[in-house]
């Protein structure tokens, strides 16, 4: 973003998972900075606190659910929209979807060029070595995963969708106070 923040860093002992592929990244350190969404007549400004890290990606900065709730933002990704309540109405921040294709055929390339690490090379190593049969995903039968009561409890069925059978919970008498 070339901003030297060095000076301002604080030390964090919480690494990233799922950006560089299969390894956890350990950032820099952490610092607050200021951010404002939208133009001089219509913007809101909030203290954010940002992970600094030194590692290859095509983004900046990734906002994560902390940040939108402090703004009270709501993102739709499809349409690359992030809209916020603001005193003069609804301030809508429009993403480029160009620039966004861009920034993830960047990432691919970036993970398609990084090697993965020995674990998940051992894990692709032993799955090769299994049978077709055994790689298979079972068939989930019908009441496989209904809870049935033990013993003999007084049970009511509650019906949790409209008028769809298969949405039903019990509940039963005798249970503990707690």
């Amino acid at each position: 973003m070339g901003l030297d923040v060095s000076d301002m860093l604080t030390k964090t002992n919480s690494p990233f998972y799922g950006i560089v592929p299969g390894n956890a990244a350990v950032p820099l350190g952490q610092v607050v900075l200021p951010v404002t969404f939208g133009t001089k007549e219509h913007y809101r400004t909030k203290y954010i606190k940002f992970e600094v890290d030194d590692f290859e990606t095509s983004y900046h900065a990734i906002l994560g659910r902390p940040t939108l709730a402090k703004f009270m933002a709501i993102p739709h990704y499809v349409y690359l929209v992030l809209k916020m309540l603001r005193p003069k109405g609804v301030l809508a921040l429009q993403g480029d979807l160009k620039h966004s294709y861009d920034c993830d055929t960047e990432a691919l390339e970036i993970t398609s060029t990084t090697p993965a690490p020995k674990s998940m090379m051992q894990v692709f190593a032993a799955s090769k070595k299994l049978a077709p049969s055994e790689l298979e995903i079972p068939e989930k039968s019908d009441g496989a995963n209904k809870v049935k009561p033990t013993g003999e409890v007084a049970l009511k069925a509650i019906d949790l969708g409209i008028g769809d059978n298969s949405k039903t919970t019990m509940i039963g008498a005798g249970l503990e106070p707690k």
